[in-house]
């Protein structure tokens, strides 16, 4: 008999470790969810941060943002282009 409860007490000890290991991934992947969800709000501000100072300043950048704003003109104007040629091709 004491040979059976060592082997039980080994299995429930084993089986609430491995209850605890799942608990701790799942609470893990629950926090690493929530902070992906941060990284996004940021990403979302930080994108209307720059969509509204392009909007202010982007004909008049101050030095550390000229670059930046020189390359969104030029891709609004490449964009542009493209699209006048498909309404060419589209005969509109």
């Amino acid at each position: 008999m004491d040979f059976i409860n060592k082997v039980e007490e080994t299995v429930t000890a084993k089986g609430q470790i491995l209850v605890d290991k799942a608990k701790a991934a799942a609470e893990i992947a629950s926090l690493k969810s929530q902070i992906s969800t941060c990284e996004e709000i940021m990403k979302k501000n930080y994108l209307e941060i720059g969509r509204l100072y392009y909007e202010k300043f982007g004909e008049t950048p101050e030095e550390p943002f000229e670059k930046q704003c020189r390359a969104i003109r030029n891709a609004k104007k490449g964009a542009e282009d493209l699209e006048c040629k498909i309404r060419e091709i589209k005969g509109v």
